[in-house]
């Protein structure tokens, strides 16, 4: 007898999952299915799991497929279960290609082709699924989808670029149900949409994506401009549409933590935030020659003095490097009444980027790369009251902006997401920018 296993969530149990339980089961004689626990998909950073553990393996037994249904647990489990099953065959979705081939030394490993083409009425009236659309194929948008794996209630469906081979490439990488380099084609197969093409087209394509009616996720900096970041965000209102910029670090758990602390006065009261953001190698970012390291990096360093300070600043001076017409490097201060927010931002140049909040009982650090906050440190003139907060910041964070996305269209709502990432603190990092793009044009 042929024994086959596989692993997975199973939530909001749809016509994907059944197919891949069912081309499992064509591989053996006797299928056995994990279902991974709460606790295990939260520590592997899978978020917003809707169905209950009890429903997801009900929907795996009324699939009729599973001879024998486990519950995962925990890392490691996999290999256990292999041995303690004498299973011939392990099968998983070929959206996990190559990453179980650790495993060819105690079973074979066979990467099932994921089901395309799922119904999107079903998908949409029954399970609430936000079927999403990628605008742009830039390095971001590369490591966006595989993210997205992390995130329940969302399928990635296409791609959109005005380079047809662009966006067939794309799609091919990802395994999605289509691509196209006809907007109207594309807009009308997706619910939502996230933009990752370069930002000097991110206004245009926000507009005409809210204009059809669909939630929009957009990149950071999501528009140059204060007026259009107002009359963006005044139009989702309009629309009842979902519109959210893309700063991970807003949403993340660590993060959200430290600003609590902070607001609490464990540290008294804020008297100077300094914030650093470097990268000598900038490979992973969308640099063109257009772009500075205030454009691709001051959302970041801004966000915790706009957090801490708030957005009436009295004053603000910059002082840059440039080259070839775009800032290297920049160093900017934030004057307040009661407080200093001081920032660096820089490509090609190497700093430590963390982050030091100093207040009248004490101070915070944070050491880079503090925008993934997993780690930081309250301390104080007596070192015994110091204490010392860990935190999971998991792949590269853009699941906690999806998260948070997806959370927002699920409630029905575009009022929601202020707790994290306010839209007025969004606007006010886009005006700075502004003004500093204004300043070094004089």
């Amino acid at each position: 007898m042929t024994k086959v296993i596989t692993y997975g969530t199973f939530d909001l149990f749809h016509e994907g999952h059944d197919n891949l339980l069912r081309r499992a089961k064509e591989l053996g004689d006797y299928l056995i299915v994990g279902v991974t626990a709460e606790r295990y998909d939260r520590e592997r950073g899978k978020l917003n799991v809707h169905n209950s553990l009890m429903q997801r393996i009900e929907d795996v037994k009324k699939s009729g497929f599973a001879d024998e249904i486990i519950v995962e647990e925990y890392e490691g489990q996999k290999i256990e279960d292999i041995v303690k099953y004498e299973v011939d065959i392990f099968a998983i979705g070929s959206d996990w290609l190559g990453q179980f081939n650790y495993l060819e030394e105690y079973c074979k490993v066979v990467y099932l082709e994921r089901t395309k083409g799922i119904s999107s009425t079903q998908l949409r009236n029954e399970k609430q699924i936000v079927e999403l659309g990628i605008i742009g194929t830039e390095s971001i948008a590369n490591r966006f989808v595989p993210e997205s794996k992390y995130v329940s209630g969302v399928i990635v469906k296409g791609v959109y670029d005005t380079n047809e081979n662009s966006a067939m490439e794309f799609c091919q990488k990802h395994e999605l149900d289509f691509y196209s380099s006809d907007f109207e084609e594309f807009i009308s197969k997706v619910s939502a949409v996230y933009i990752a093409c370069p930002n000097i087209s991110h206004y245009d394509y926000v507009k005409k994506c809210l204009e059809c009616g669909r939630h929009v996720l957009c990149e950071k900096p999501m528009v140059l401009s204060k007026n259009q970041a107002i009359e963006l965000y005044n139009l989702s209102k309009e629309q009842n549409l979902v519109l959210i910029e893309a700063l991970e670090t807003a949403y993340s758990q660590g993060f959200v933590h430290l600003i609590s602390l902070v607001k609490s006065g464990v540290i008294g009261e804020i008297r100077d935030v300094d914030v650093s953001f470097t990268l000598q190698n900038s490979e992973n970012m969308q640099v063109s020659d257009s772009n500075g390291s205030m454009i691709e990096l001051a959302s970041y360093t801004l966000l915790p003095i706009l957090k801490i300070f708030g957005i009436n600043f009295k004053n603000i001076k910059f002082f840059p490097l440039i080259k070839n017409g775009i800032d290297v490097f920049t160093r900017g201060i934030l004057e307040y009444d009661n407080g200093i927010g001081s920032f660096k931002v820089g490509l090609g140049v190497k700093s430590e980027s963390d982050l030091i909040i100093s207040g009248t009982k004490g101070y915070v650090y944070v050491p880079s790369p503090w925008n993934h906050t997993e780690y930081f440190e309250l301390r104080f003139e007596n070192s015994n009251f110091n204490k010392k907060y860990f935190y999971k910041f998991d792949g590269d964070g853009l699941r906690y902006e999806l998260n948070e996305f997806v959370r927002n269209i699920t409630l029905k709502t575009n009022h929601s997401n202020d707790y994290l990432f306010k839209k007025r603190e969004s606007i006010a990092i886009i005006e700075i920018i502004e003004k500093f793009l204004n300043s070094i044009k004089k």
